[in-house]
């Protein structure tokens, strides 16, 4: 069980989303959105308070009379229900109430503690708002995707529920479950916020740590697989140049290849006075897919963490309007719901998580290049060249994949088109930006799984299992349980799946 308390960090979160660790509310949590809750019903009652006793947007400049104050905010929330697309996944709904659920408790947003008690039992019950993709600019948060669970909130709209899809209704009449009642401006206090570029974006972080792992070990196994020399993983080298996730990736290549009987060391065999020939039958150096993989990884594993940086921030700021200050008895307007930050990092981990799927394509087509590697069959063909095909088919649907992220790498972080009565003037896109990033992140474990094929077909042209490193020969194993030596042509797209299930768990 977790207790919300002050701060929640970025493993504290993943362990809620990914390990499906409980969650409770410390008291001292209820006792600051109580006393919030308690400040802004007092402080507004002679006061003009935006989204309390006005109405929203470019529509600000309306009174709302006390007797509609509570209809308002159920108005809102229906009126921007209005999500198209493919519905967003169990994980990333998961992590927009976990998202919106923390903010809230700062006690910045004037809400009902029965808002997050009730967001708290959507969680630890595995009630899945339906929240759809496509609606959310990202500039007043992310209105209509958060407009959907607070649909649900106030027992109205879809909720997926043991892999149903059904009414919230009858859900909540099942569990027990009571609705929200609107106190004072939760409807507001719900849709205003950055939650959902947020959670969907703490998930992409988590997935792209994932696929970093993967193709730092993909590159290990490559390097064995055509015995290349060590010094291009060596300490003395990456440390020469300064940058940490460059000789982070080098140091895990090191401790990944330490029991590898065919990495070569280069005094061995160049260093050796004995090389007098003039055209050298063994490679002086190999080609960048592979001699270069720290300084390509390196600034990968920097900005993964550095987006982790930024969300865990977020998770913990108030991104409501207004703030709600009870400690200096006032109440804030501004912009905090203004999603940026996320955009931009957003864009950021797409880049270089497209850049990844790049290498992984490299390295493919190096293995598959028989006049490349000068090793191999030609695609890894075990089977009868001419008469059987190997990975070649199978090759045409990394390339794709590839050049789909490579198309999808345009910023959204610098695309604004100004809306809401031009209100909203200029926008974020944060929400598009996290959604496209989990997007380049599957295209991504797909040109990965491809790759992690065709690397257990080179081991068995080469018949090197028994010099492989330890942890290439735990990898091998494992594939093999979902890959079966084939020199005949097989149906390929299931085998994908499974490698990909396999890289993603």
């Amino acid at each position: 069980m977790k207790t919300i308390n002050s701060y929640l960090t970025i493993k504290e979160f993943n362990d809620v989303l990914f390990q499906n660790e409980k969650i409770d509310l410390s008291q001292s949590i209820i006792n600051r959105v109580e006393d919030c809750y308690e400040f802004l019903k007092s402080f507004s009652k002679n006061k003009i308070i935006y989204g309390v006793n006005t109405g929203f947007g470019p529509m600000a400049q309306y009174r709302i009379q006390e007797k509609d104050q509570l209809q308002l905010q159920y108005n809102l929330i229906r009126s921007h229900a209005s999500g198209t697309g493919q519905a967003l996944s169990a994980e990333h709904v998961k992590a927009t109430i976990l998202a919106r659920l923390n903010t809230l408790s700062l006690g910045k947003s004037g809400i009902h503690i029965s808002v997050i008690k009730l967001m708290q039992e959507l969680i630890n019950k595995d009630i899945t708002p339906l929240i759809f993709a496509h609606g959310g600019v990202g500039a007043s948060g992310d209105l209509v995707q958060l407009a959907h669970l607070a649909l649900v909130l106030i027992g109205e709209g879809e909720v997926f529920y043991q892999s149903e899809r059904r009414p919230t209704k009858d859900v909540f009449e099942q569990l027990g479950l009571k609705p929200i009642e609107i106190k004072l401006r939760e409807g507001l206090a719900l849709i205003n916020g950055t939650s959902v570029m947020t959670g969907i974006g703490i998930v992409n972080t988590y997935r792209a740590q994932k696929l970093l792992d993967w193709s730092i070990k993909a590159s290990c196994f490559i390097n064995e697989l055509v015995q290349a020399y060590d010094d291009h993983f060596s300490a003395e080298l990456n440390q020469a140049k300064l940058h940490l996730g460059q000789q982070e990736v080098a140091k895990l290549m090191r401790s990944h290849l330490s029991d590898s009987k065919l990495i070569k060391r280069r005094q061995e065999h160049l260093y050796n006075g004995n090389n007098n020939e003039d055209i050298f039958k063994e490679k002086v150096q190999e080609y960048y897919s592979l001699r270069c993989v720290p300084q390509i990884l390196g600034p990968i594993f920097d900005s993964i963490r550095s987006v982790e940086e930024v969300l865990e921030k977020e998770i913990n700021s108030a991104n409501d309007n207004p703030i709600v200050d009870v400690q200096t008895q006032h109440v804030y307007h501004g912009g905090n719901f203004h999603g940026d930050y996320i955009s931009l990092e957003m864009d950021r981990l797409k880049l270089v998580v497209t850049k990844l799927s790049m290498l992984a394509e490299r390295q493919l087509n190096y293995l598959l290049n028989s006049k490349i590697n000068e090793l191999l069959p030609p695609f890894v063909n075990l089977g009868k060249l001419g008469f059987n095909f190997g990975m070649q088919g199978v090759q045409f649907t990394a390339t794709s994949t590839t050049a789909e992220n490579q198309a999808l790498s345009t910023s959204l972080y610098v695309h604004s088109i100004p809306n809401n009565n031009d209100n909203q003037d200029i926008v974020s896109m944060g929400t598009n930006a996290a959604v496209i990033c989990s997007k380049v992140i599957e295209n991504t474990f797909e040109v990965l799984a491809i790759e992690w094929i065709t690397i257990a077909q080179a081991v068995e042209a080469l018949k090197i299992e028994d010099q492989l490193s330890t942890s290439s020969k735990e990898i091998y194993k494992s594939l093999r349980t979902m890959i079966p030596v084939f020199k005949e042509d097989i149906v390929m797209y299931p085998i994908v799946q499974k490698v990909k299930d396999y890289l993603i768990k």
